[in-house]
């Protein structure tokens, strides 16, 4: 199937081409909101040479697909675990949901407890102290130190 290095099933070349139409649009809203110059950045300043970047890049991994062989869009998808995608998207909506209703540390400790059992298993004893132990010190770190107001949710918790 490979006649001249370009196969329409390469992986990479699909991936390059759509992040360089990401990145288009990307320098088109930076240019849009005006990017001004180094000395006087616009609103769009970094949209505009973040979306450069991003299409240089983007043209050098679909120019690379054209060159080499890469792996197939189909091989990418081999052996994913579907449900444990769906778990994790699931998870997240809940999460969205209780975030502000439940505040920061009521919805984020049991989104690490889900997310470290359900994926990728690890030990009730790994699991408990690190699904209590991170949200606490993320919300010591921000509320605390950084001062950052976040969420208490119904219950005034944090």
């Amino acid at each position: 199937m490979k006649s001249s290095g370009l196969r329409i099933n390469n992986a990479e070349l699909w991936g390059g081409t759509i992040w360089f139409a990401i990145s288009l649009f990307v320098l088109e809203q930076g240019r849009s909101l005006g990017h001004g110059t180094v000395n006087q950045p616009g609103m769009g300043f970094m949209m505009f040479w973040l979306g450069l970047v991003m299409a240089g890049l983007s043209l050098a991994v679909a120019l690379q697909a054209i060159k080499s062989e890469g792996p197939s869009v189909r091989s990418l998808w081999a052996g994913t675990r579907w449900q444990k995608t769906l778990i994790v998207i699931a998870t997240f909506v809940v999460y969205a949901y209780a975030f502000t209703r439940l505040g920061f540390l009521l919805s984020t400790i049991p989104l690490m407890l889900v997310l470290l059992r359900a994926i990728d298993p690890v030990r009730w004893t790994v699991a408990i102290p690190l699904s209590l132990g991170a949200p606490l010190l993320v919300w010591w770190v921000l509320q605390r130190l950084l001062q950052i107001q976040l969420p208490t949710g119904m219950f005034e918790i944090g």
